[in-house]
């Protein structure tokens, strides 16, 4: 692990990512919006309801959209920051210089994905402090807040390395970019179409809740899906009620997304040479 973490790939990368104005700049108004949402939010609940004070399933609305706003942030900026890895050094023409160093195809991989992360990672914790306000009027543990950043990370994790497998394996960076969202846009919009479809045939045919675990695999793999049984727990009884079959959505995500990740990986780590000596 500390060879992987000392790797030259890794530390130039996150010295060019972190020492750039561009990127602080991002989170510099990532937090300001932030801000504006967070206390507009709560200045126009207060004069609305005319109480004067924020109540606490108030705030656990706050908190619900506050996580939605992180949620839709990780699904549009990690393919952003990840497609590009490596097509956009083959098409600088450095891949070349780059992969007749020392470092391995898997610390290459590391280095690209991890630094990527590094960053989305950054701009998670620097939103925790307003995040944190929450628990000033009550509604939203700890725990769950913690749960839900964890669901974060994972998530993240499995787009980067999505994104890497098909800046590996695809020459364009822009064609990659295409790719790595329209995975994004299946896992989180076609798969819960599906949920629904495949629920309602199932009901309209049976007459009642008929058991569907395909239903149940797509509701598992749906990140949309997955927040809301996070943030409101009964909705995934209802989901497992719906589909007769007695799993949390959390462990057929956590399963799905680390298989997921693992396998891209290993793509983009297998590929990365072999893709290099077509174009010798």
């Amino acid at each position: 692990m500390k060879q992987l973490l000392a790797n030259p790939v890794l530390v130039k990368e996150i010295k060019l990512r972190f020492r750039s104005l561009k990127s602080f700049t991002g989170i510099l108004f990532y937090l300001i919006a932030m801000c504006i949402f967070v206390f507009g939010f709560i200045m126009l609940t207060t004069s609305f309801t005319g109480t004067g004070y924020f109540r606490p399933e108030e705030s656990f609305f706050m908190f619900a959209m506050l996580s939605y706003i992180q949620l839709g942030l990780i699904l549009f900026i990690t393919p952003g920051l990840t497609a590009g890895a490596i097509s956009s050094e083959r098409e600088k023409q450095t891949l070349n210089i780059l992969l007749t160093t020392s470092q391995t195809s898997f610390q290459i991989i590391f280095g690209k994905l991890t630094s990527s992360i590094a960053f989305l990672l950054l701009l998670v914790v620097a939103g925790l402090p307003i995040y944190s306000l929450v628990f000033l009027f009550g509604g939203v543990s700890p725990g769950q807040l913690g749960i839900i950043f964890l669901f974060f990370f994972l998530t993240m994790l499995a787009i980067g390395g999505i994104g890497i497998m098909y800046s590996t394996i695809i020459r364009k960076t822009i064609v990659a970019m295409i790719a790595t969202y329209g995975t994004m846009i299946f896992f989180t919009a076609v798969t819960g179409f599906i949920y629904l479809v495949i629920t309602g045939m199932n009901s309209m045919a049976a007459g009642t809740l008929a058991s569907s675990p395909i239903a149940h695999f797509f509701a598992s793999i749906n990140p949309v899906v997955l927040m809301l049984t996070l943030i409101s727990p009964g909705s995934d009884s209802f989901i497992t009620e719906s589909t007769k079959v007695d799993l949390p959505i959390w462990i057929g995500y956590t399963i799905f997304y680390i298989c997921i990740t693992v396998f891209s990986i290993f793509i983009a780590v297998k590929k990365l040479r072999v893709n290099m000596k077509r174009t010798r």
